[in-house]
């Protein structure tokens, strides 16, 4: 919770906004500014407050923004910049000031490694760690208030892209998802000694995001790749959501959700989580198929070992990151393909798309969260 310039409370979110990412028949025709956005999604409404011009990325996971937990800094990594025409990695990881929302400032830019994506911050604030898909690291930062220091970097095998990292709730462990190696490493975290422990465990193929439960029994993790197959048969093609044991390793629940799962966040009081799922939608308006096929949002519910289905509902294209309300009632949700902002009205039981909410962003909207959703 943040205190306004105006001394009122709201809650924010911010949403990292990429402009990089042009495809023919898109509707730009040329790249547009990246920008970091502040929205204020207070009392069931959502208003864009501020804004700022610097860099962003949305390819990868959409995890790339962490907000302090008392929302006066965020951190935004970008695994990609414009060199000329062409895109290529990039290792940034930046501090944006949040102390006066209404103009968030760029604080603080440092280097994490090539193809910076998921980013978490501890939950003592100490430490914040980054995974980097084209060197297989993970890299660790300290953190004085929003001053980010690097301390360190943890090395995995060659093409296992690490997307993300999450810690457990007592800080004492730090789960990393590697993509390629379809795999979820458990890293051990003592203030900010952080210390990879060798053990691993798979949950399904290609794991890309990754949430844990308030409990800290249980990892969730979305599998673009789906589950893994029994042994002598085909490889399944629809992704899946896994829930994972963390003490032992075990597969406790996994569920279909439909191609390509991008995102999945937790609820504020661990009660739910949203799975963004692209389903074929990574088009744009010129495609003759466009509107013929939608994403879908999905919400569950988390139970002792158990994900139960609550509501789902149709999205636009290409959906990227969520975030949901601290009161649970409203689900922001991120398409690049139309550049905005979906925003959804959930009651528990129902889910259902507030048209008249929806916030056209200038670039593609990439991540988004808030300082509960991780």
């Amino acid at each position: 919770m943040l205190l306004l310039s105006s001394a009122a409370s709201a809650e924010i979110a911010v949403s990292a906004n990429d402009g990089k990412q042009i495809r023919a028949g898109d509707i730009v025709d040329g790249p547009q500014p990246d920008s970091i956005s502040v929205l204020n999604i207070s009392g069931g409404q959502v208003k864009v407050i501020g804004s700022v011009a610097a860099p962003a990325a949305m390819i990868g996971p959409p995890a790339a923004v962490a907000v302090s937990k008392d929302s006066r800094f965020a951190l935004v990594t970008v695994c990609q910049k414009l060199d000329g025409t062409n895109l290529v990695p990039d290792d940034l990881v930046e501090v944006v000031d949040l102390t006066d929302p209404a103009h968030p400032r760029l604080a603080q830019t440092g280097h994490a490694g090539p193809g910076a994506s998921g980013v978490s911050i501890s939950p003592d604030g100490r430490l914040a760690l980054v995974a980097n898909t084209e060197d297989d690291t993970v890299t660790e930062f300290s953190l004085d208030g929003e001053h980010l220091a690097r301390i360190g970097q943890i090395h995995f095998p060659a093409k296992s892209r690490p997307t993300d990292v999450v810690f457990t709730p007592d800080g004492k462990t730090a789960i990393v998802v590697r993509q390629t190696a379809s795999q979820l490493e458990v890293l051990s975290v003592n203030g900010t000694d952080v210390r990879d422990t060798g053990r691993s465990f798979s949950p399904g193929r290609s794991p890309y995001g990754a949430v844990v439960t308030h409990d800290g029994k249980y990892v969730i993790n979305t599998n673009v790749g789906g589950a893994n197959p029994a042994p002598g048969t085909a490889a399944p093609h629809q992704g899946t959501i896994a829930m994972t044991d963390l003490a032992t390793g075990q597969l406790v629940a996994s569920i279909v959700v439909g191609p390509t799962p991008e995102h999945v966040v937790m609820s504020a009081d661990g009660r739910y989580i949203a799975v963004v799922v692209a389903n074929g939608t990574a088009s744009v308006r010129s495609d003759p198929k466009f509107d013929k096929v939608l994403g879908l949002l999905k919400v569950f519910a988390v139970g002792d070992g158990t994900l139960t289905p609550v509501a789902q509902a149709d999205t636009g294209h290409w959906g990227q990151g969520a975030t949901i309300s601290k009161d649970n009632k409203l689900i922001l949700l991120q398409l690049a393909a139309e550049r905005e902002i979906e925003v959804f009205r959930f009651d528990g039981k129902t889910l259902v798309q507030d048209k008249s909410a929806t916030i056209p962003m200038g670039a593609r909207p990439g991540s988004i969260a808030t300082a509960l959703s991780r």
